[in-house]
């Protein structure tokens, strides 16, 4: 789990989200549910070679998916992380 990889998953490229990177430096990035805020600043760090200062995790339950039956599943849970990374720094994502 120290792998900064395991951590995380992707990037999320949205049009929210490239307007917080543009304005005021702020990176989405989808993470594992269990990671924590100090193992996924570690993670960004070791990945991009950037400061962060600050970082914002929100929790999203799967939605379920119905099938034509009375039987139905879910997708799975996940996790949000906003970064703020340090003035000056940038991630080239595109």
């Amino acid at each position: 789990m120290n792998e900064p990889y395991d951590i995380i998953d992707t990037v999320r490229l949205t049009e929210k989200a490239t307007l917080l990177a543009e304005k005021e430096n702020k990176y989405v990035f989808r993470v594992k549910p269990h990671a924590n805020k100090t193992q996924i600043k570690a993670a960004i760090e070791k990945l991009f070679k950037k400061t962060v200062i600050a970082v914002n995790t929100m929790n999203y339950a799967g939605k379920k998916k119905r099938e034509r039956t009375a039987s139905f599943g879910r997708k799975s849970d996940w996790k949000k992380a906003v970064v703020t990374l340090k003035a000056g720094d940038k991630i080239e994502l595109a």
